[in-house]
C-alpha cells in the first residue's frame, strides 16, 4: 500500500508538472498579413523558432495569425489582441505621428520596434522616351500621363503617396492620370502601352519588373535616386534609406541602380516584458540558418542593418541585445 501510494503520488506530480509549467508560460500573438504573401510565412517561422527554443527553456510561446496587413496590425497592437506584428515601415510613421490611415486613432504610443526584417525596394519603371535623365526627376515627364499607383488601399499606394508628397507632388490625382492596379496588371499595362509608369516596390527580384525587362527592356528605364533625391523622398523621417539594386538583378540591366528602401519591421507592444523581448531578439539572431531554411526573406536579417529605417522607439529588450553586441542605438529610436 505504501509503495502504491508513493507511485500514485509520483504519477500525479509528473502529470501536474506540465500544467504548472504551462501556467507560467507567456503566450504571445504575432499578427502578420494574408497567407498568400510574405508576412505570414515569415511570422510562422518566427513563431516556430520561439516554440522550439524558448517555450520549454524560458516559458515564452508565440503563435502567428493572418490579418489584413499593416493597417489592421496597428489596431491589433493597440487593443492588445496581438503583442507582436510584422509591419511596413511606413505604417510605423503613421503610428508614430497619428497620420494617414490611423489619423482618427491618433499617435500610437504603445508601438515599439525590434528589428528591420527585410526591405521594400522602390522600383520606379518608366517609359524610356519619357525618362531623359534616368532619375526620379523624370516623374515631371509624366504630368497628365497614366501612372499605376498600386491597388487601392495597398501598401504600394500608401508608399507612393508618401514619396510623391515629399517630392512635391501633393495631389497625385491632379498630377497624373492615376490608375489603381496591382503589380501584374501594371506590368501588362506598361508593355501594352496603356501605362507610362509604375512603382512595384518589393524585395529584389520583383517578378513584374523581371517580366518587363525580359520582354521589353529597350522600352523602359528603372529610375535611380541621387543622394539628394533619396533624402528628399524620405522627408526627414528616417524611414527610407539609400540602397542599390545590384547589376543583373533583372534581365538586360547590367548596371546597378541607386534607389531607396523602407523596412518591413518586427513591432511589439510596449507592455511586453523586456526580458521576453530580449530572449526573442537573441533567439532570432542566433538561429538565422534555421529561419533562412524556412523563408528566403529572413536572409536579409543582419545585425548591422537591424535598426535601418526604424522610426518607432526600440523596445528596451531589443535595445539591450543590440548594446550587448556593441551597436550604438540612434538617438531618434532610443527606448523611452
Amino acid at each position: 500500500m505504501t509503495t502504491r501510494r508513493t507511485l500514485l503520488a509520483g504519477g500525479a506530480a509528473a502529470l501536474a508538472a506540465p500544467r504548472v509549467a504551462r501556467a507560467q508560460t507567456r503566450d504571445y500573438i504575432l499578427a502578420t498579413a494574408g497567407i498568400a504573401g510574405t508576412y505570414y510565412p515569415v511570422g510562422v517561422a518566427f513563431a516556430t523558432l520561439v516554440k522550439l527554443r524558448l517555450t520549454a527553456q524560458r516559458g515564452i510561446d508565440m503563435s502567428a495569425i493572418s490579418s489584413a496587413g499593416s493597417g489592421e496590425n496597428v489596431r491589433l497592437l493597440r487593443e492588445n489582441q496581438a503583442q507582436f506584428a510584422i509591419m511596413q515601415g511606413l505604417f510605423g510613421v503613421y503610428a508614430r505621428d497619428g497620420s494617414g490611415p490611423v489619423a482618427s486613432a491618433g499617435p500610437q504610443a504603445n508601438i515599439r520596434s525590434i528589428m528591420n526584417i527585410w526591405g521594400n525596394v522602390e522600383h520606379f519603371v518608366q517609359r524610356r522616351s519619357l525618362a531623359p535623365t534616368g532619375t526620379i526627376a523624370d516623374l515631371e515627364q509624366l504630368r497628365g500621363r497614366r501612372f499605376s499607383i498600386g491597388a487601392r488601399n495597398s501598401g504600394t499606394e500608401f508608399s507612393n503617396r508618401f514619396i510623391f508628397a515629399n517630392l512635391g507632388i501633393a495631389n497625385p490625382e491632379e498630377y497624373f492620370d492615376l490608375v489603381f492596379q496591382g503589380f501584374g496588371p501594371s506590368a501588362e499595362g506598361l508593355m501594352s502601352g496603356t501605362l507610362d509608369g509604375s512603382n512595384p516596390g518589393g524585395g529584389i527580384p520583383v517578378s513584374a519588373v523581371t517580366q518587363i525587362f525580359a520582354r521589353q527592356a529597350a522600352e523602359f528605364r528603372l529610375l535611380s535616386f541621387t543622394p539628394e533625391q533619396a533624402a528628399r523622398a524620405d522627408g526627414g523621417n528616417g524611414l527610407y534609406t539609400p540602397t542599390t539594386i545590384p547589376a543583373n538583378s533583372y534581365p538586360n540591366l547590367a548596371e546597378p541602380t541607386p534607389t531607396i528602401v523602407q523596412p518591413n519591421f518586427l513591432a511589439v507592444n510596449a507592455s511586453v516584458p523586456a526580458d521576453d523581448v530580449y530572449e526573442i531578439t537573441k533567439a532570432i539572431f542566433e538561429n538565422l540558418p534555421f529561419l533562412n531554411g524556412i523563408h528566403a526573406a529572413t536572409r536579409e536579417i543582419q545585425l548591422e542593418t537591424a535598426m535601418n529605417g526604424l522610426v518607432n522607439p526600440l523596445h528596451p529588450g531589443a535595445a539591450r541585445f543590440y548594446e550587448e553586441r556593441g551597436l550604438t542605438i540612434p538617438e531618434r529610436i532610443r527606448p523611452v
